[in-house]
């Protein structure tokens, strides 16, 4: 009889083992779940899937992750993905900033506009004082900016 029970027993482990997933038949499966993200590569060894390759973006890294746990046989997730680096850095933005002279001129056109404000420039820092009614400020510091200062300080008293 126990040696009935213990062969019965090894049935079933037997049985329960061979009815789960293979690593195999698991990374077929994510295959084709991610089929358009050929950058990324899936494996499997004993349950734990490993991401490897190249992702756009961290929003796309997590989809990527949670589309991989979500696979039958799929114990953990080990997502080593990493992010897209361009190979050279993105151009800045052109910004020219003009000569002190320049800038000034060009700042007491705009400032002459708005009544009791005065401005200097040192270092392409343009320094405002005085008195401007509130519904003018936006227009004159709109006007400053397009000008492309390293820094407009306000010291305006706002009515």
């Amino acid at each position: 009889m126990k040696i009935r029970s213990i062969l019965l027993g090894m049935g079933l482990v037997v049985s329960l083992a061979a009815c789960a997933p293979k690593d195999a038949d698991i990374e077929k499966a994510i295959s084709e779940k991610l089929g358009d993200a050929p950058e990324v590569q899936v494996s499997v060894h004993e349950g734990v899937a490993t991401i490897t390759g190249t992702c756009e973006d961290e929003a796309f890294k997590r989809n990527i992750e949670k589309s991989v746990k979500a696979v039958k046989g799929v114990k953990s997730v080990v997502n080593a993905c990493e992010l897209e680096r361009a190979n050279q850095e993105p151009a800045a933005a052109a910004v020219v900033i003009n000569s002190d002279a320049d800038l000034d001129k060009l700042v007491s056109k705009v400032v002459k506009e708005y009544d009791g404000v005065s401005a200097t420039v040192v270092g392409g820092i343009v320094t405002l004082s005085g008195e401007i009614k509130r519904e003018k400020l936006q227009s004159l510091m709109q006007g400053l900016q397009e000008l492309h200062p390293k820094k407009v300080d306000n010291k305006l008293i706002i009515k």
